[in-house]
This record gives C-alpha cells, sequence and structure tokens, in this order.
C-alpha cells in the first residue's frame, strides 16, 4: 500500500512539473509575441501594399505639401527628416516649430541615406513621381508613395495619411475632407451657373525662366474649373510644371493669369515684379496684362496653389479672384484665420492673414 501511494506521488509531481513547463513554455512564447511590434498593410496611391508599424512615431517626408498635411493631422512633431527648410516653407516653421527639429535629408534629386538613416524613421512618405524611389524603397524602411491629380483622389490621400498616423488623425483627416467638400459645394453651386462663354481664360504660371505652366490632369486645373475658368494651357499640355514658348502665350492669350508667390523670387527672371509686365513689349500684348488682371496667389504654410492642405482655402481665393461679383459675401482673410485656428491649430493676426494672401513670408 506504502509503495503503491509513493508511486501516486511520484506521478503526480511528473505531471505538476510537466504542467508548469508547458506552461512556462507558453508564457514566454506570449511574452515574445507581445513585445514584438504590431504591423499593418496599407495600400499606397500606385497600388502597393505596405508593411508599416501599427504605431508611427517617427516619419521621414520627402514630399513638400505633405509636411503640411501630416502637420494638419495632428503629427507635426512627429516629422524627424524632410525636405523643407525655413527658408522654403517659412510659414510651415512658424505654425509648427517642431519642424526646426527636423533634419532637411531630402532634396527634389537626392537623399542623404546615412542622416535619413541616423534618424530611425517608422516611415518615409514621398511622392509617385520621386527621382530618389528606387533609393529609398532599397533602405528598409517602409515607403509609402502618395500622389493626386483632383479632388477626389486628394481627399483619399488625406485619409489614408490619417488611417497610416492612427489615433486621432483619423478624425482630423475626416473632418478636413468634409471641410473641403463643403468648400467645394459652396463655390461650384455658384460656378457651375456662370455661362461657359462669361469663364475667364486662366494661365497659371510656375516660372518665368524658363517658362513654366500647369496643363490638364493636375491639381491647378482642378481648381481652375472649380472656381470658374478655363485652364488655357489644358487644351495644349499635359502635367505640372511644363516648359511653354511665349508664342504659345500669345495665341493662348489668357484673360488672366496667376502668378505663383515663388516666382518673383527668382533673380534670373526677367519679370521680378508683376507690374513690370505691362512694360514688356511681348507680355503687354496679352489680355491680361493690358486689363492688369495678373495675380500673386496666396502662399502659407505650402503653396496654396499646389498640392497642400489650403487647397481648401485655394478654390476660394481663386473663385472670388475671377467672380468677384458672385463672391462679394467671402471675407478671405477671416476664412484664412479660421481655417488656421481649425486645421492647423494657429492663431493668425489678420496681419499675418492678408501677408498670405498677399504671397509674403511671416517677419
Amino acid at each position: 500500500m506504502l509503495k503503491n501511494k509513493g508511486k501516486l506521488r511520484s506521478l503526480a509531481v511528473a505531471v505538476f512539473s510537466a504542467v508548469f513547463l508547458l506552461a512556462g513554455c507558453g508564457q514566454s512564447s506570449t511574452s515574445s509575441d507581445s513585445q514584438k511590434p504590431k504591423e499593418r498593410i496599407i495600400t499606397d496611391s500606385v497600388g502597393q501594399k505596405v508593411k508599416i508599424p501599427d504605431k508611427i512615431n517617427k516619419i521621414a517626408d520627402s514630399w513638400p505639401a505633405h509636411n503640411e498635411m501630416i502637420t494638419m493631422l495632428g503629427a507635426g512633431d512627429k516629422i524627424v527628416a524632410t525636405i523643407s527648410t525655413p527658408k522654403s516653407v517659412p510659414w510651415l516653421y512658424k505654425v509648427n516649430p517642431h519642424m526646426k527639429n527636423a533634419t532637411t535629408v531630402f532634396t527634389n534629386s537626392t537623399v542623404n541615406t546615412e542622416q535619413l538613416l541616423n534618424k530611425k524613421p517608422d516611415i518615409i512618405f514621398m511622392p509617385t513621381n520621386s527621382k530618389i524611389k528606387n533609393k529609398l524603397t532599397e533602405l528598409g524602411v517602409p515607403a509609402v508613395q502618395l500622389n493626386y491629380t483632383d479632388f477626389d483622389s486628394m481627399k483619399k490621400v488625406v485619409k489614408l495619411t490619417g488611417e497610416i498616423l492612427g489615433g486621432d488623425s483619423v478624425k482630423k483627416a475626416d473632418d478636413y475632407n468634409s471641410y473641403l467638400d463643403s468648400k467645394l459645394k459652396m463655390v461650384t453651386d455658384r460656378t457651375s451657373k456662370i455661362p461657359d462663354g462669361q469663364k475667364p481664360r486662366v494661365l497659371h504660371i510656375i516660372s518665368f525662366s524658363p517658362l513654366t505652366v500647369d496643363g490638364r490632369n493636375t491639381i491647378i486645373d482642378s481648381w481652375i474649373k472649380a472656381a470658374g475658368g478655363v485652364n488655357v494651357a489644358a487644351s495644349d499640355i499635359d502635367g505640372n510644371m511644363k516648359d511653354a514658348s511665349m508664342e504659345q502665350i500669345l495665341k493662348w492669350n489668357p484673360d488672366v493669369i496667376i502668378v505663383g508667390s515663388n516666382t518673383t523670387d527668382d533673380r534670373k527672371s526677367a519679370v521680378s515684379e508683376i507690374n513690370k509686365l505691362s512694360n514688356n513689349s511681348v507680355w503687354s500684348q496679352i489680355n491680361a496684362v493690358k486689363n492688369k488682371k495678373v495675380y500673386i496667389n496666396p502662399t502659407g504654410a505650402f503653396l496654396w496653389d499646389r498640392y497642400g492642405a489650403e487647397e481648401a482655402l485655394q478654390i476660394q481665393w481663386a473663385s472670388k479672384t475671377l467672380h468677384p461679383n458672385e463672391f462679394r459675401d467671402l471675407d478671405m482673410v477671416k476664412e484664412t484665420q479660421n481655417f488656421y485656428k481649425s486645421f492647423l491649430n494657429y492663431n493668425l493676426t489678420s496681419e499675418e492673414a492678408n501677408k498670405i494672401l498677399n504671397g509674403q513670408a511671416p517677419d
């Protein structure tokens, strides 16, 4: 009897030890799994599936316009590597002082990979036409390509960026898209009633030296149409920042010329001030110059006319510029102030808002 009890006791100890060991092994595996960073898969603008960390703490952004979008979505303090500089986008650095802690490692055609990797980004954002795409995709850091050419694809990029960033950024993206929709509706409800024959023919110039314009399949073409204008370059030119001849511009003979705010900073340009166009024997032949309808485009945390979050303000400014009588009730100073407070968490003074509307840098 005692011998049987001893056997039972030994068997119980063996079973308990085995269960304990199995439990320990299971606990070790669970602990290991919990320590492994969670990942998820997103699909970027080119249809590429990219595995990204579930939580984004450090961001590298090589698309100039997207740095503003990241800021708008509440993650401006996470940008550690950028293409921007205080000189290129001074308002962004004023609105988001965290930008001063980011290292400028990108240009449009180069990247300092050593500095970039030293920053240990969790993700890299880049435009789909990036000249450094191959270098960036070889670094072992999740690289997301983004692009849009109209307002529908823009809203998709805003939504996708919000989802990638997670947390409050998801709601911020939805709020922005709702605002953009409401302003597009407000503008197009009025401009759609304007007969085609009364819509001004508009030329958007980004550079005078060389002479560079924006054609169809661009966000520029989209806001010109929404604002009740006709993009004269769209008939002959496809894409952004395309070379044009003076002969083409004379042939187009636009009623309105809108000039990118950084155009007049080019000291090589023959036209350093738009009011000098009327003194030029060739430019003075164009209707827009004859009738003094040449305008500098506003610039804020990014260029309003080029792929930034302030496209929502651009459509309103352009509408009032092209059709002042139809938009007499639109106060662009107040609208700009409200936008900055709501989406960029910055209280603009009326003086600062006027500087932005006049394409001027902050003090």
